[in-house]
């Protein structure tokens, strides 16, 4: 603890500057979500003043009074869109890891035929805009029969040319010679992968994992195409017709403010809330 206070004391005048500047512009990059949260405790007559104001002043729940007894009359109850998105966001955030991982390990340490060939279809792969391979991804998932399954939200996410091509440019920054030091001690390919290169790869496998994790919570294309019954749609998808199909009506105002405070991360439909409000 005192080499760190140590450490702290003799800062130099430039790392002041440096973590002061910092921290103000992490403070300014987290306004949008104070935003977030002040919009959905907003009455009626706070959410449509101009200018708007930032913080509210007269905080209610009446949003989401209207949000859970609009919910409740539903034929699908909000807790099923939840709990189908807590399950795909998991299982589809594990999947992406192990393979990605594996995979750029065994691009980024090994020689075999075809490996450029391979890296070069990934990088491609990268210039293509999802939505220009929503028609073969829904015949293949149509044609394998995985229409309204847990497996057809995972399968389209799980092959990931972000995280491998990310993971391979970390895992080729890890000295080779600490893989022969460990074949030398007996450790096998599965030993060297799981002991070394998972631990050394966390911040990549951090980031990565964020990334798939925003993702796939915020996906509504896979709900829309793959998934025809109403009960295997997830929380995207109910917030975004939420939106849309309220968006017009000054109570659907007051309604699609509130889902702001729950677990949403991708904010892109919210700027479109601000400015329908505003």
């Amino acid at each position: 603890m005192m080499p760190k206070l140590r450490r702290l004391r003799t800062a130099s005048p430039f790392q002041v500057i440096l973590i002061t500047l910092f921290t103000a512009l992490a403070l300014f990059m987290s306004l949008p979500i104070v935003f977030i949260f002040n919009h959905a405790f907003k009455p009626q007559n706070e959410l449509f003043l101009f200018p708007p104001r930032f913080f509210v002043r007269h905080p209610t729940l009446h949003n989401f009074e209207t949000l859970f007894l609009h919910a409740s009359n539903a034929t699908v109850p909000f807790t099923r869109y939840l709990f189908n998105s807590l399950i795909v966001v998991s299982l589809t955030l594990v999947s992406v890891v192990v393979v990605s991982t594996m995979a750029a390990y065994v691009l980024a340490k090994y020689q075999f035929h075809f490996k450029q060939l391979i890296m070069s279809l990934i990088t491609l792969s990268l210039m293509f805009a999802p939505e220009t391979v929503s028609i073969p991804r829904y015949l293949v998932i149509n044609g394998i029969g995985l229409n309204n399954t847990y497996l057809g939200h995972i399968l389209p996410s799980l092959a990931s040319p972000v995280a491998v091509f990310m993971l391979v440019g970390f895992i080729s920054q890890i000295p080779s010679d600490l893989m022969e030091a460990a074949r030398i001690d007996g450790a096998g390919h599965v030993g060297i992968f799981v002991r070394m290169i998972l631990p050394l790869s966390v911040p990549a496998i951090a980031t990565i994992s964020i990334l798939t994790f925003q993702g796939v919570w915020g996906d509504v294309e896979t709900s829309t195409l793959f998934m025809q019954k109403e009960t295997m749609r997830t929380l995207a998808f109910y917030v975004n017709s939420l939106l849309s199909g309220l968006q017009n009506n000054v109570a659907g105002q007051n309604m699609a403010a509130a889902p702001g405070c729950y677990f949403h991360p991708e904010s892109d439909h919210f700027p479109a809330l601000s400015a329908q409000s505003a």
